[in-house]
């Protein structure tokens, strides 16, 4: 694996003894979005912001126009949106989840339905908020997560025409996320997302892109998908944009920055109406939220996390990181997908009931073995009472290791290994947790846990 960086600044981080991650870990009542960042070891909570920017972002910084409009860093940013993207209106926003609060609160009404291949949290809780229900659709190969298949983030076509030949007059429009994170982060074919569309074109319904993590999901493209092998990831990009009316983007993922995100679309209208949401809720329409010097590193980074050298090294690290837990026996989501690598918890744990959520009780073992932050994407996140209030899980019980861009060494992904290791020899002794405080469809963020004796 050739790693197309040098380091030049390093972070202290603090070990704390397994007494003092006890100790912690009870104070955060068992949540570990509680635990400071100073008493984390290894972070993998999340690689959205967490990235460490280049020489080239951080020199970008200091050609901050911090003008209250148009600034000189929203038009660099512009150059890259067109370039990229390839929308013709957008509007910058300070995250993902902005732009998609942004979107739905201008044309969701309630009762209104958004199919997607798999809505992640913030999707699906800004869907609910403005009155709408999120529908998943995933591919059948999605709820196999150890058989080894290319594109298992896929939309099922089939499906998703038979929703809309009946729901069609309460879709707003369709959504399709790359990659697809709650479903193991793994990839979406070029091929599913022109079939995406040309269904929404047979039903006229507009067509949106989830892209947090286009760039990584392009290279899937460029590695693994027939007739892409000589193309470079901004071509698959620009490629995989043409097909769609719009988008949603996170820059604290593929972009690699600590803040920032864009809302992209072709309908005039629905930018008017977007542009009037965002004045009122993010800042004037060239700002959005965001610092001149967030702009411009917003603009550099949307580029240098298209290089190939860059996203071959970047997957690799989690290949390794994957490959090393499933020689150790750890039941992971395979193939791995770009920016994370996750373990099945209800298969490493399989005496603790999804009631009782194994994945959650997983995370607190990584953090009490070793100090390490992931994060449980199950039935904490996702598990959701029907209208007769009869509990649904989801197929899947996740715990993702999500892995900071240019942050961590393979270094620290064995010691990750090594801590897996561990609490497989003791796993029958790990047990589940039930929720004391918390709920709605965000409660993973805040809620409180207690032990399951």
């Amino acid at each position: 694996m050739v790693v197309p960086f040098r380091i030049k600044m390093v972070e202290p981080v603090k070990i704390l003894s397994c007494q003092e991650r006890e100790q912690r870990i009870k104070e955060a009542h068992f949540n570990i979005f509680n635990v400071r960042s100073q008493d984390i070891y290894i972070d993998l909570l999340t690689d959205s912001g967490t990235g460490a920017m280049s020489q080239n972002q951080w020199a970008g910084i200091m050609l901050g126009d911090e003008a209250y409009a148009n600034c000189r860093n929203f038009q660099n940013l512009e150059s890259v949106v067109r370039k990229v993207f390839g929308f013709k209106h957008f509007l910058p926003c300070h995250q993902g989840r902005a732009a998609e609060n942004v979107l739905f609160s201008s044309i969701i009404k309630p009762g209104m339905l958004v199919p997607n291949n798999m809505h992640f949290d913030t999707t699906r809780a800004n869907i609910m908020a403005n009155g709408g229900k999120a529908v998943n659709l995933p591919c059948k190969d999605a709820s196999k997560p150890f058989e080894d298949r290319p594109f298992k983030g896929n939309m099922d076509v089939k499906k998703l025409e038979e929703f809309l030949s009946v729901n069609s007059d309460n879709v707003p429009l369709v959504m399709l996320t790359v990659t697809n994170n709650s479903g193991g982060g793994q990839p979406v074919s070029m091929e599913n997302i022109r079939k995406v569309s040309e269904i929404c074109k047979d039903f006229k319904k507009p067509f949106f892109i989830d892209a947090c993590r286009y760039a990584e999901n392009s290279y899937f493209i460029k590695t693994r998908e027939k007739g892409y092998s000589d193309k470079s990831p901004l071509e698959i990009a620009q490629e995989m944009f043409s097909y769609a009316d719009g988008c949603t983007f996170s820059g604290k993922k593929d972009a690699i920055v600590n803040i920032g995100g864009i809302l992209a679309m072709n309908n005039h209208d629905w930018f008017e109406k977007c542009k009037a949401r965002l004045i009122l809720m993010e800042g004037f329409p060239t700002y959005g939220g965001l610092a001149g010097r967030d702009l411009e590193a917003l603009a550099r980074g949307i580029l240098e996390g298209l290089d190939e050298n860059y996203l071959q090294s970047r997957i690799a690290q989690t290949q390794y990181l994957a490959s090393g837990l499933k020689k150790a026996g750890i039941p992971v989501v395979w193939p791995a997908g770009g920016h994370a690598v996750y373990v099945e918890a209800k298969t490493f744990l399989p005496h603790i009931p999804q009631a009782e959520f194994p994945g959650q009780a997983l995370t607190i073992e990584l953090y009490r073995e070793g100090g390490i932050r992931a994060v449980e994407i199950g039935s904490v996140m996702f598990a959701e009472k029907d209208e007769q209030g009869k509990m649904h899980f989801p197929e899947l019980e996740l715990t993702r290791l999500a892995i900071p861009r240019r942050v961590y060494t393979n270094a620290h992904m064995d010691d990750v290994i090594e801590v897996h290791k561990c609490i497989a020899e003791r796993k029958d002794s790990v047990h589940g947790y039930r929720i004391v405080k918390g709920e709605g469809p965000l409660r993973h963020f805040t809620a409180w846990f207690e032990p399951v004796e």
